[in-house]
Formats: structure tokens, sequence, C-alpha cells
């Protein structure tokens, strides 16, 4: 367990919850949470951003494997 020690007034603590172990681990699981979320989103914003077309299509890379399937089966049947 880790434990921290900061300085605050009084009323700051008390109005904020910090004087209750609970409401302090609450407080910062809600944060975490919260920031988990808005990194989702914005990687997400940042992937829409992109206007470039996918490199290849679905279709195109399981031709590629068939293709490289094939290829092995031969190399191993010789």
């Amino acid at each position: 367990m880790t434990t921290l020690t900061i300085d605050l007034p009084d009323n700051l603590a008390q109005d904020a919850g910090l004087l209750d172990q609970d409401a302090i681990e609450t407080m910062l699981r809600e944060n975490l949470r919260r920031r988990s979320v808005d990194e989702l989103f914005d990687t997400m914003d940042r992937m829409a951003a992109v206007n470039e077309p996918a490199i290849m299509s679905p279709e195109e890379v399981a031709d590629e494997i068939r293709t490289m399937r094939a290829e092995q089966r031969a190399k191993n049947a010789s």
C-alpha cells in the first residue's frame, strides 16, 4: 500500500471528501476510468482523421495468405 502526505486547508480537505479513505479511493478510480475513456476517444478521433484508404482490403489480405500457404505447401512437397 502507498501512503501519501499532502498539506491542504482543513475546509478544502473536508469539502472534497479527502478525509475519508473510501471516498479518496472512489475519486481516484473514477478519475482513472475517465482518463481511459478520454484516451480511447482521442485515439478514435485521430484514427477518424486519417484520410488515407486502407493499404490492403480484407480480400487482398486473404488472397495473399492463400498464395503464401500454397507456396509453402509446394515447397514442403518438394
